[in-house]
């Protein structure tokens, strides 16, 4: 696994200098924290997405910024929804003896005996903010659901002391539950009956889609 990325710094900052950049396969970029003042990157975006595809959302790189080597974290990015593009990225200097906060996805494993005998499975918490030391970030939070019967829940509180690093949530948040089958129809029927929309449960990740002013 390679978890290093080279940057060099950047002077242009008008709409036509970063979409030029964008034109010629480069991201504009920042990167700030640790023992450093903000400055301006670019970087390739081939090599970017390579990158995060081998480390994770909160893996660590070693940037490269004009041969200076700093341990960084990507703390956001945005991306263009029409050209799948990626047109900016934040990156934060870490301190790896400090603790940090970052968020982490949850992802739910097992066969829930619930689901089995017609419970409709809820997941109404998808990530959840972790401190931790940089190093000990998981990729993500496995949550086991097999055992978890239709009326039964799975708070925070239920899976804090499965990990080592810290849940910044209170105890009695849902992680997952499941509903029996009339349960949920009455849900969804109430839903419609408001004028509203079910709420969209899938926890895929989405990007607002950034100006060029930085």
């Amino acid at each position: 696994m390679s978890n290093q990325l080279t940057a060099t710094k950047r002077e242009g900052f008008k709409r036509s200098d970063l979409t030029s950049l964008r034109n010629q396969g480069s991201i504009p970029a920042v990167v700030y924290g640790h023992k450093m003042d903000s400055t301006s990157i670019m970087i390739d975006e081939p090599s970017f997405i390579k990158t995060m595809r081998e480390v994770g959302r909160n893996g660590i790189i070693n940037l490269l910024v004009d041969g200076n080597k700093t341990q960084v974290v990507l703390t956001d990015y945005q991306r263009d929804p029409i050209k799948d593009e990626v047109v900016h990225a934040d990156f934060l200097a870490i301190n790896m003896s400090e603790d940090m906060e970052a968020s982490v996805r949850i992802d739910l494993v097992g066969d829930a005996a619930g689901v089995k005998d017609g419970g409709v499975m809820q997941q109404p918490l998808h990530e959840i903010s972790v401190t931790a030391k940089p190093q000990d970030f998981p990729d993500s939070i496995k949550v086991d659901v097999e055992n978890l019967q239709v009326g039964e829940t799975i708070t925070v509180g239920d899976i804090r002391q499965q990990f080592s690093y810290e849940l910044n949530l209170e105890d009695d948040v849902t992680v997952a539950s499941i509903l029996a089958p009339r349960q949920e129809e009455e849900i969804n029927s109430g839903e419609e009956q408001e004028g509203g929309h079910p709420t969209n449960e899938e926890g895929r990740e989405t990007e607002p889609v950034g100006s060029d002013e930085e």
